[in-house]
């Protein structure tokens, strides 16, 4: 199934995309109170995928509206939590240019991400004021639907309830500097991240699953030039019963929660520039960028004007 959160007028709400229509959960539920996204209906427990699927193969009438007529949120408004993992050597490496830590292999690693500032497909993206080399980062991203802690990666597959594309957009001039300083990415990664265009559940994407990888095809298009052709979602070091088991050890993970598997190789400007793509640039106002994943779909947002711009703020970045 493709679960989404859509608008169509009156607010946001969850969905499900049958014969390119977005029917309505809630009424297809029966739900006493509106499931405003898909974090909604995975708290709403007792199975509620198996309950949605089950719903949609029975004689049950749910309003539905054509995809093209809706507008498309983040499947996640707002994730409890957003992980992002560090897990494809040829990204953290620089495509060959540095060595990586030890531990870079020995453990799949992760920041915390802004949970507050998460956009949907086709939204407009404002440019952070304070950089001047915004950058994107091409993630798989997956959303939890199941409560747990000290999970083992054998069982991780039971936690996820689907797959997504994560945009994890990314201001390095800001970035280095705050990781110079034995922090951060923070404020490098405080402004946007997109999640979308949906939720593709996990049995749907079964035949990619080889491996605990997504064995996928990435592409990315920035104003309509293809700056990422046919990337590989499988080759990351680790896989997503690693992620699962590392979020949940000595902590907790809960339905909505999101993990980002980490840049694709080949899915950053610098890395754009390094394999000698025309036009490979820093983003800038105007730009329209598209995320195509196999299995999924297309993840796509234009980027907005420079937001809040303060003449007297004078950042600079390091040489």
């Amino acid at each position: 199934m493709k679960l989404l959160t859509y608008d169509s007028g009156s607010g946001p709400r969850c969905g499900v995309l049958s014969d390119n229509l977005v029917v309505d959960v809630t009424a297809l539920l029966g739900a006493d109170h509106t499931l405003r996204d898909v974090r909604a209906l995975l708290e709403s427990g007792d199975s509620p995928l198996d309950r949605v699927r089950d719903a949609l193969a029975s004689d049950i009438a749910a309003p539905g509206v054509p995809l093209p007529m809706v507008r498309l949120r983040a499947p996640v408004l707002q994730p409890p939590t957003l992980r992002d993992f560090f897990s494809y050597e040829a990204h953290a490496n620089g495509q060959g240019a540095r060595t990586l830590h030890e531990a870079w292999y020995r453990l799949p690693v992760f920041y915390f991400s802004n949970t507050l500032r998460v956009f949907g497909p086709e939204d407009v993206v404002p440019v952070p004021s304070a950089t001047d080399r915004l950058d994107y980062e091409m993630e798989l991203g997956c959303v939890i639907g199941r409560e747990g802690s000290d999970i083992k990666a054998v069982d991780a597959l039971d936690y996820i309830a689907g797959f997504c594309i994560l945009n994890d957009w990314s201001a390095r001039d800001l970035q280095f500097d705050e990781m110079a300083v034995g922090l951060g990415p923070a404020k490098g990664k405080d402004a946007a991240s997109s999640l979308g265009p949906w939720l593709v559940t996990t049995d749907e994407m079964a035949p990619y699953l080889r491996d605990g990888r997504l064995q996928v095809k990435c592409t990315i298009r920035v104003n309509g030039d293809v700056w990422l052709d046919a990337g590989d979602g499988g080759t990351s070091y680790h896989g997503w019963g690693d992620y699962v088991e590392r979020a949940s050890k000595d902590s907790r993970i809960v339905p909505g929660d999101v993990l980002g598997s980490g840049t694709v190789s080949g899915g950053s400007i610098p890395e754009a520039i390094a394999l000698g793509i025309d036009n490979a640039r820093y983003l800038q106002p105007g730009d329209v960028v598209e995320m195509e994943v196999e299995g999924i779909g297309t993840l796509r947002n234009t980027l907005g004007p420079k937001e809040n711009v303060d003449p007297d703020y004078r950042y600079k970045p390091i040489a």
